[in-house]
């Protein structure tokens, strides 16, 4: 695998307070169809639920929206209401006051989101998304091409394949365009709700055609298990890959632990992973550990702390793979198994996502996040920007590199 990934949802709202040319990913928990290659973001195959998508040289940046319930409330939204109503009185919306108020603040972690803007992240947060069950990627000459189509989704109905190209969205050329924004115009800039249609504009060798397909509420697993045969130095595995954390996926990780052969290794793939929601992330752990710490965070001063439950399989070798998409969620569960024994790391350094942030509903129905806190692993380190440091670095090959580790540890049957 060529270096470590930056990941950036494919849903870009359109109002921000960071600047500097970064986009926000919203730990949407939608498993990415694709895996993105290369360092620094370079996009290879992103679909309109996914995690990854990104311009050449953005640096993305990751929240927890609603990952903690002990982080609601507790936010002056005096400022924000006051501006909110100035901007109304101007003829503005109370977002866009909102983020200007939060520009001046530094707080580089914050943004803004209509009411129908966060609607869409609560859905997502399920795992699912709408839209037409599409993969495209950016091909030679910034042609878009679509590279892979759901089973039994809009796009397969409608007889898209792989190699289509993509012409036009809703009649907008997207040749030469980010693909981040042909994966907006693909969800709808709303976003569009389930039942709304889309027109595309099509292309197969000599054949040229529009199509409008009609975007259906969609849901992607977030977690995949493969059992794996041994081969060279690798003993016979389970890998559980985790795109996100979003709701039941602690408990898929559970089971999938509970289901692997007695005495196996597990390999558990957090590349990529965009984070999520931090109880699953606790959940998840507590599959590998018999209870204790998994990591404290602080919300206003106050100190909070996150335990696994017991009972869970403490035996069974476990090597963890990260990379620079894993953010917030999965660099604490990668942090919490490495700080406690209980897992070797390995791969690339992580993201370095260690902030809390608050959701705050505005007058206007609109919602602004803030950072409230910091999160730490059970041994105190701090996320964020220093991410984790794996216990084995490993840029290439690094799933045959960790397989090979898992074997060293005694796993296989």
């Amino acid at each position: 695998m060529p270096g470590p990934t930056r990941s950036v949802t494919a849903y870009v709202p359109p109002r921000r307070v960071r600047r500097a040319g970064a986009l926000t990913l919203v730990f949407a928990g939608v498993v990415a169809a694709g895996a993105a290659t290369g360092a620094w973001g370079v996009v290879s195959r992103p679909h309109e639920g996914s995690t990854t998508a990104a311009r050449d040289g953005e640096r993305t940046a990751a929240r927890p929206a609603g990952s903690l319930p002990a982080a609601r409330g507790g936010v002056d939204r005096g400022p924000l209401d006051d501006a909110a109503a100035r901007a109304r009185a101007d003829g503005k919306s109370g977002a866009d006051a909102a983020a200007e108020v939060l520009g001046r603040s530094g707080d580089t972690w914050s943004a803004v989101y209509s009411a129908r803007e966060y609607e869409g992240f609560a859905l997502a947060l399920d795992g699912a998304y709408v839209g037409v069950g599409l993969t495209v990627r950016r091909a030679g000459g910034g042609v878009i091409e679509i590279d892979g189509v759901r089973p039994g989704g809009p796009a397969e109905r409608a007889g898209l394949v792989p190699g289509d190209r993509l012409r036009t969205v809703d009649g907008a050329e997207v040749t030469g365009r980010p693909v981040t924004e042909v994966v907006s115009l693909l969800r709808g800039l709303a976003p569009a709700g389930a039942g709304s249609c889309v027109r595309l504009g099509l292309e197969r060798e000599d054949r040229r055609w529009e199509r409008t397909l009609q975007r259906e509420r969609l849901v992607t697993p977030s977690v995949q298990v493969e059992r794996v045969d041994g081969e060279d130095e690798a003993a016979p595995a389970t890998v559980i890959k985790v795109a996100a954390f979003t709701r039941g996926t602690g408990e898929r990780v559970r089971d999938a632990v509970r289901s692997a052969a007695p005495g196996e290794g597990v390999l558990l793939d957090l590349r990529g992973n965009s984070g999520g929601l931090i109880t699953e992330a606790t959940t998840a752990a507590s599959a590998f550990l018999d209870g204790g710490p998994v990591a404290t965070y602080d919300i206003r001063g106050r100190q909070h702390a996150l335990r696994a439950e017991p009972g869970g399989d403490t035996r069974r070798p476990l090597v963890v793979l990260v990379d620079g998409g894993t953010m917030s969620a999965a660099e604490l569960l990668a942090g919490a198994l490495q700080d406690r024994g209980r897992a070797i790391v390995v791969g690339a350094p992580t993201f370095g996502k260690g902030s809390v942030q608050m959701p705050t509903r505005l007058a206007d129905g609109s919602v602004a996040e803030l950072t409230v806190g910091h999160y730490r692993t059970p041994s105190g380190r701090a996320v964020d920007d220093s991410g984790i440091v794996p216990d084995l670095v490993v840029r290439e090959d690094a799933e045959h590199r960790a397989r090979t580790v898992l074997s060293g540890l005694g796993g296989g049957s």
